[in-house]
């Protein structure tokens, strides 16, 4: 079937034509608002204290959305939303990492709101059409597509049944449907899923950008949560941007010179630093792997293991030699750090697509990590083949691999057989087995509908069965607030457990990463130390996704001078440069303590949006046993000797006489309280009390008082 009668079978919905608005200083302080149950299609302003207490992104996103619903929403109600919002610094392309969106919904997995940032084109088209946010609400009858043309300034509903559903086909359908010629591919972004996130609650969104060097669609992913399961239920198909092209200053930003100065800064660092300190360009993310098996921080087995002697199977310089070398690989215009890596020309060998020669964007590390050894599949051409699939069926990776290394686990401990999985033998290391589940998954049948209900789901139902003892069971689904766990062993690192569990959405990397400073380099050896990082950090990170920014280019690659700084886990030298581009883009004053500020604002409102929901406090924070010691006694052995030097000069214990069950039980109690001497010292230090609830004093320092925020949370005071 050609392009011309796809399109041709289009059924135009509505048509919408406005006024198109310029950008200055980076906003057009406009919303794009499209309720696909009845059509509606308008123009909303973005009122004054939403762009003062908000910024963008994520702020825009989680304002908009508590405005669009009702405490008791739920995922699959008409009125809940998916919001994309970019940020004032998002589509410049004089720094790297400037390509970043934010999308935000009530989660299918969480009930709670899910935020997560994606790279590719989208956002910052979505900006030069003319809006600063998407705003999406309803639910169609049929399959749509939304065009939004940023060439003749309108929108288009238009009936799509032909196209793809699988986002690797629809995605290069639709750039080339839309695109007047070759050389206006890059010019379209395009949101779609797969046919996976409609059976599942797991699913993700993937936004595209063009690689002119191979002249092919790619793909970045909004992985958590269950956004593109949501997207699904909506009966969107996909949403295209169509812009006239990418120039210099779009952002009509106040100082373009200054954000020159630090690019050229930054591209120097890159040049001259990357190979030696992180290899982004020639390994991506993935360059992680052997550093994390080194340090016993990669998952094998469902975290039981933090090493497995297989690592080198799928270490760093293995993904090098996969990737495509010398190409730039910037899923942003002007990104430098080029670490969206590709593998050209493999073969599918499996699934509906065997036989066809495909070019799979990544594996990054986390693919690696948790379709890899969290699973004990050691073989990188495998780890390849269900990142393909998971990616163009709508799976989210991370949730995908976290998943299948607990169903591994309760496959081994004999709490799912083959009769409970419909004859699939789920071992550990049963690369064919995974994947089978996963294209059960996207036909809609058999145990892959089981699997794609995720982790807490699972638990859930297997305990209702009486098929596994539910304590065991609760202490190895690597899951918190209903998201899985992304992939690093945290037991030894306290902070670490922090950074996961404390989160307002789940435990998701991208807030807190302190493993490091924390169990390596042993620089916040205090609770307050740790409390003073698991505020700072989160913060710090949380105004990326305000702004329009990644986190890559802050401290993968660092300043050469960065370890003589007072503060080298912060990357002052980086930190400056930030400001120095929000003053230039905004042209008003700014520093450090006023980023740190605008995402206090933030993140305690999505805290008290959860409170809203019927969480937020204290009891969401707990975290499985798995992410902060050894659960059986085969864990334990495997590292008795840290563990028993661990009772002797932490606890006072000697192991000598005690038997594995003694030693195990005696340790988890230890760390069960640590755990809660943290909570105490990071909600003390957030602003919070003992129970993790914003204290009304605390907002009105942050003069986030707001009316409806204090009614929320004044009986919890």
């Amino acid at each position: 079937m050609d392009l011309t009668e796809i399109k041709n079978a289009h059924k135009l919905f509505k048509e919408w034509r406005y006024q198109w608005t310029p950008l200055e200083r980076g906003y057009t302080d406009k919303i794009l608002y499209i309720n696909v149950s009845d059509n509606t299609i308008k123009e909303k302003q973005v009122p004054a204290l939403m762009k003062e207490k908000f910024i963008g992104g994520k702020g825009y996103g989680l304002r908009l959305l508590w405005d669009a619903t009702k405490p008791d929403t739920k995922w699959d109600d008409p009125e809940n939303e998916i919001v994309i919002s970019s940020g004032p610094i998002g589509g410049i392309t004089q720094y790297s990492g400037a390509g970043k969106s934010l999308v935000v919904t009530i989660s299918p997995q969480t009930d709670i709101p899910i935020d997560s940032n994606v790279g590719g084109f989208f956002g910052p088209f979505l900006k030069f059409s003319g809006f600063d946010a998407l705003e999406l609400q309803g639910k169609a009858e049929k399959d749509i597509i939304i065009f939004i043309d940023g060439v003749n300034h309108k929108i288009e509903i238009n009936e799509a049944p032909l196209e793809a559903l699988d986002s690797h086909v629809l995605a290069e359908q639709l750039t080339d449907m839309y695109a007047d010629d070759d050389r206006d591919r890059k010019n379209i972004g395009v949101v779609s899923t797969g046919a996976a996130a409609g059976n599942s609650l797991i699913g993700m969104l993937n936004f595209s950008f063009y690689d002119p060097k191979r002249k092919k669609v790619r793909l970045k992913q909004a992985g958590r949560g269950g956004i593109g399961t949501v997207f699904r239920n909506k009966n969107i198909k996909a949403i295209v941007v169509k812009i006239p092209g990418v120039k210099g200053n779009l952002n009509n930003v106040v100082d373009l010179p200054a954000i020159m100065e630090r690019g050229k800064r930054f591209n120097k660092e890159m040049r001259e630093l990357d190979d030696s300190q992180a290899e982004m360009r020639t390994k991506g993310t993935a360059h992680l792997v052997n550093i994390m098996n080194d340090y016993d921080l990669l998952p094998v087995h469902n975290y039981k293991f933090g090493s497995h002697a297989d690592g080198f199977k799928i270490h760093g310089n293995v993904w090098k030699e996969k990737f495509t070398q010398g190409i730039p690989d910037g899923c942003w215009i002007g990104c430098n750090m080029a670490c969206s890596k590709g593998v050209d020309n493999f073969t599918i060998k499996s699934g509906p697509y065997k036989g066809e020669v495909v070019l799979v964007d990544g594996p990054e590390y986390e693919n690696a990590g948790g379709l890899g050894s969290n699973c004990g599949i050691f073989d990188p051409d495998y780890i390849i083949e269900a990142n393909f699939y998971c990616d163009t069926y709508g799976i989210c990776t991370i949730t995908w691999g976290t998943l299948m290394a607990f169903v591994m686990e309760c496959y081994e401990n004999g709490i799912l057989n083959k009769e409970r999985t419909g004859g699939i033998e789920l071992n550990f290391g049963n690369g064919k087995a995974a994947l089978e589940v996963m294209h059960q998954l996207a036909r809609g049948e058999g145990f892959g509908l089981i699997a794609g209900q995720g982790t807490k789901k699972m638990k859930e139902m297997f305990i209702e069965k009486g098929w596994g003892d539910p304590k065991f069971l609760h202490d190895i689904g690597m899951v918190n607030k209903g998201l899985e766990y992304s992939e690093y062993v945290s037991k030894e690192s306290l902070a670490q457990q922090g950074g996961f569990a404390m989160t307002n959405k789940g435990p998701q990397h991208d807030e807190a990463w302190l493993i490091f400073m924390d169990m390596v380099n042993n620089q916040i050896p205090t609770f307050e130390d740790k409390a003073e990082a698991l505020h700072y950090f989160p913060m710090f990170r949380t105004w990326f996704g305000l702004v329009g920014l990644c986190k890559l280019p802050w401290n993968d690659v660092e300043p050469v001078n960065n370890a003589e700084t007072d503060e080298p886990a912060k990357v002052s030298e980086h930190v400056d440069n930030y400001v120095t581009i929000y003053k230039a883009v905004l042209g008003k004053p700014f520093d450090k303590h006023e980023l740190i500020r605008q995402s206090e604002r933030v993140y305690n409102f999505q805290r008290i949006f959860n409170l809203r929901r019927g969480y937020g406090t204290r009891k969401f924070d707990a975290q499985p046993y798995r992410a902060a010691g050894p659960v059986t006694n085969e864990e334990y052995e495997s590292r008795a000797e840290r563990y028993d030097s661990q009772l002797k000069e932490l606890i006072g214990v000697d192991p000598t006489d005690k038997t594995t069950d003694e030693k195990c039980a005696i340790l988890r109690e230890y760390r069960e309280a640590q755990y809660e001497k943290l909570l105490d010292a990071v909600y003390k230090r957030r602003g919070w009390n003992n129970n993790g609830v914003p204290i009304i004093s605390h907002l009105e320092n942050l003069g986030m008082d707001l009316p409806e925020l204090i009614e929320t949370v004044k009986e919890y005071q």
